[in-house]
């Protein structure tokens, strides 16, 4: 509104502690899910879920995306031929008001991006596109038709899900397949990252594929599975040398 003609904020400095080894080693390392678990999660939503359930929690763990990037996603930001899904835009409405919701440019430049995805994921989302159709066809005029994947099909037709709804929607999953109740749809993020260190993805890559350009957290949780390989790899070289003797 250029009322202040000078930003006073320009010169602050804000100074940032340097961490000691011993200090990132002992940092905790943020709650996921280990495959099996997520295995176990994602039946449960497929046999178990409310509409649009499985699909949520399927593109949440396959791709590590934010909740609100997955609320915000359009038809358009798929693409089916070749099989990935474009991060432009971030869901915004902090009062839960299903009609008052605002689309803003993701967090930081880095979270602009395409993430590959999987053959499950692909066909899930076509087999939705069909339901989806259906259903405005059916409702006409009453459905709000916004272009968005994760819809209403009742009250308020075509206006986008909440986050709350993904949040309450997980929690009921994880008590049904009795798994730990304490992770958020926000622990998928950190079970993508679990997941693509384990199959030895690069931390550049991981941090590429969810949109950070510098994430503690995300480098705890690769380095606590990279540790666990290491071990592994120890144990099992040692074993090796031992079946020799």
């Amino acid at each position: 509104m250029e009322l202040i003609k000078r930003d006073p904020t320009e010169f602050a400095y804000l100074k940032k502690d340097k961490k000691t080894i011993e200090q990132l080693e002992e940092e905790e390392v943020p709650k996921y899910l280990e495959k099996e678990e997520l295995a176990l999660f994602l039946k449960t939503a497929k046999e178990q879920g409310l509409e649009l359930d499985y699909l949520i929690f399927l593109i949440l763990s396959y791709t590590g995306i934010r909740v609100g990037e997955l609320v915000a996603l359009k038809w358009k930001d798929i693409d089916f031929v070749n099989q990935t899904i474009s991060i432009t835009k971030t869901y915004y409405n902090p009062n839960n008001n299903t009609v008052k919701f605002l689309l803003v440019t993701p967090k930081t430049k880095k979270s602009r991006r395409k993430v590959v995805v999987d053959e499950d994921v692909i066909q899930a989302l076509k087999i939705h596109k069909e339901m989806q159709e259906k259903i405005i066809q059916q409702l006409d005029d009453v459905y709000n038709n916004q272009d968005f994947i994760f819809a209403k099909s009742e009250r308020q037709a075509g206006y986008p899900i909440v986050i709350k709804m993904v949040q309450l929607r997980m929690a009921r999953l994880l008590t049904l397949a009795n798994l730990n109740t304490e992770l958020t749809p926000h622990s998928s993020r950190h079970t993508h990252t679990s997941l693509l260190a384990e199959a030895g993805v690069a931390l550049e890559q991981i941090m590429d594929r969810l949109g950070h350009s510098d994430d503690q957290i995300t480098k705890n949780v690769y380095l606590h599975v990279t540790k666990e390989m290491k071990k592994e790899a120890s144990q099992k070289f040692s074993e090796l040398m031992r079946s020799l003797g």
